[in-house]
């Protein structure tokens, strides 16, 4: 494999190109061997102290994070809270007290998954609704939202922010003011920032989650959601006749459970018949992956570009694993 092979996507502008799809509907045949795309010239070059860097910048928390926040209260119905954060592409939303402002929780794609998905959340469903499941999404978003949140305030250093998303296995920290408001929330995807463009050396290959748990196009939105919740998954990626086709996270799930026909099945109790549609009803026509040998600043920057949180690894055609956010955090911080 030549130098110009480090990474691979598919074409939508010039910084990719594209495979035709082979006759597979919602997915891509990756058995052939695309014309390749390198970002090798475009990038800085030299290893970087990653911590040293984030020790270094200027600035507080509010240099990284995202300022305007969209929130909910602990009032909110859960089914309020998949429409707000479907509609908006949200992972994590911060939970705020409607009459201080100040912070209470936070709910993620992965918290609603459980709920629906038979997890740990779903025995609320039990034990205050006896089973109804059309009761308990509408109850208050409060009995199920995760209350013990790990924030920093707004003048704590960035390195601070992500020192604790590594040891708290966390992906987001909100970012309050010293009475306890809402002022920001910074996510894992704020740190690929401080590497994009920048060839890092590590390589995809050492970081990459390895052993990857797949699922068949075929089998049903209800099967992979519980696959998620069963194995503590955000994300799976799905093959048709062992090709990789696509990846599917909890946050399209999500975005499809709070849209059109499935959520007007959820809001009138059919919540199961919303779930029976096939997984590859989810998948994107494009599917974006990378390889072993790709720098992380390479990873880094597509992920940045694309809006997607994860990349699947391919090696001669064959899926050898996935790089996420988190990966990449932890190859930063020289952990796994």
């Amino acid at each position: 494999m030549n130098s110009k092979d480090k990474t691979r996507i598919q074409k939508e502008d010039k910084m990719s190109s594209r495979q035709k799809n082979t006759g597979n509907p919602g997915g891509t045949d990756i058995s052939k061997d695309p014309k390749a795309y390198s970002m090798e010239s475009t990038m800085d070059r030299g290893n970087i102290n990653f911590k040293a860097h984030i020790a270094q910048h200027e600035g507080s928390m509010l240099a990284v994070a995202t300022k305007d926040v969209i929130s909910s209260n602990p009032t909110t119905p859960i089914i309020d809270i998949i429409k707000k954060m479907s509609k908006m592409h949200f992972k994590h939303m911060p939970i705020v007290n409607a009459g201080t402002s100040k912070l209470e929780g936070i709910i993620t794609s992965v918290d609603i998954m459980d709920l629906l998905g038979g997890g740990e959340r779903s025995l609320f469903v039990e034990k205050k609704f006896k089973g109804n499941l059309l009761s308990a999404i509408n109850a208050q978003v409060r009995y199920i939202m995760e209350h013990n949140v790990h924030s920093l305030r707004n003048d704590a250093h960035i390195e601070k922010a992500f020192e604790l998303m590594i040891d708290k296995h966390i992906g987001c920290i909100p970012v309050v003011d010293n009475d306890g408001h809402l002022e920001a929330i910074c996510t894992e995807r704020d740190f690929l920032t401080f590497i994009k463009g920048v060839l890092t050396g590590k390589k995809v290959e050492k970081w990459q989650t390895r052993n990857v748990k797949t699922a068949d196009a075929a089998i049903s939105i209800w099967d992979v959601a519980r696959t998620m919740v069963e194995n503590e998954f955000k994300r799976v990626p799905i093959v048709r006749d062992n090709i990789l086709v696509g990846v599917v996270t909890s946050s399209d799930i999500l975005s499809y459970l709070g849209t059109g026909e499935a959520f007007e099945k959820l809001t009138t109790g059919n919540i199961h018949e919303a779930f029976d549609s096939p997984i590859n009803s989810l998948l994107h026509n494009d599917l974006i992956w990378t390889i072993p040998d790709a720098d992380l600043g390479e990873a880094a920057e597509i992920m940045l570009e694309k809006g997607i949180g994860c990349l699947p690894v391919i090696k001669d055609g064959n899926l050898e694993g996935i790089l996420t956010e988190r990966d990449i955090l932890l190859a930063l911080a020289d952990k796994q």
